[in-house]
């Protein structure tokens, strides 16, 4: 039987936690071995502009897009685009605010910095690029989640509903990942267990990311 990030801490999920480092390890150093590793210079490069300036505007929205692999011809984006960059600016501004607050979990963090961003336009639901927003502006703490990281939680019997409130939950359910990994996840950011993650979930056919190839047909973020 499956266990949800809703029910977790039972010995169940404690048993599917640690039992997924032996998936989670392999698939880490696979990622690291076949993905080029300027692939995330564009994360990296948004995350030092927010760390600096204190939000992420709409020019660094649209690297996420890119990023991310999106479509920017979609009704979202037009919405987006159409705000005064001072707006966004102030709408992340608070979002990066609450997800850096060390007080906190790093869930519980999640889930108020994702209830922020959802004041965008596009980000009301769908938690691919809004979690790249959030790990943007505190990559130490948050992850990416997308699709091939739900299948890979499926496939190793940790589901994550859609139910509101994902982003949070699946902010825990890493936090439970390094907690029963013990010393297997010593040094493992959040970030390094998202790309184990991506890395396990995507499907074999996918092109290598050495040389990322756009996926057009991918025309919101809500598919992810």
């Amino acid at each position: 039987m499956k266990t949800t990030t809703e029910t977790s801490g039972g010995d169940e999920h404690a048993a599917l936690c640690r039992q997924a480092w032996d998936t989670l390890i392999p698939a880490r150093a696979s990622y690291l071995t076949d993905v080029s590793p300027h692939y995330d210079d564009v994360l990296h490069e948004v995350a030092q502009r927010t760390e600096q300036v204190g939000s992420l505007g709409k020019t660094d929205i649209a690297a996420l897009v890119v990023w991310k692999r999106l479509s920017a011809q979609t009704r979202w984006v037009t919405a987006l685009m159409s705000l005064p960059d001072t707006h966004v600016r102030a709408v992340t501004e608070r979002a990066a605010t609450a997800v850096r607050i060390t007080a906190v979990s790093p869930s519980e963090a999640a889930r108020t910095g994702r209830g922020i961003i959802a004041e965008l336009p596009g980000f009301r639901t769908g938690d691919a690029l809004a979690s790249a927003i959030l790990t943007a502006a505190a990559p130490t703490r948050m992850a990416v989640y997308d699709r091939h990281v739900q299948h890979a939680l499926d496939t190793l019997g940790l589901t994550l509903t859609p139910a509101p409130g994902r982003y949070g939950r699946y902010l825990q359910l890493i936090d439970d990942l390094r907690e029963h990994g013990r010393t297997r996840a010593d040094g493992w950011s959040a970030r390094d267990i998202d790309t184990a993650l991506y890395w396990t979930g995507r499907p074999d056919s996918r092109p290598s990311r050495k040389s990322p190839i756009p996926q057009l047909k991918q025309s919101s973020p809500h598919q992810l």
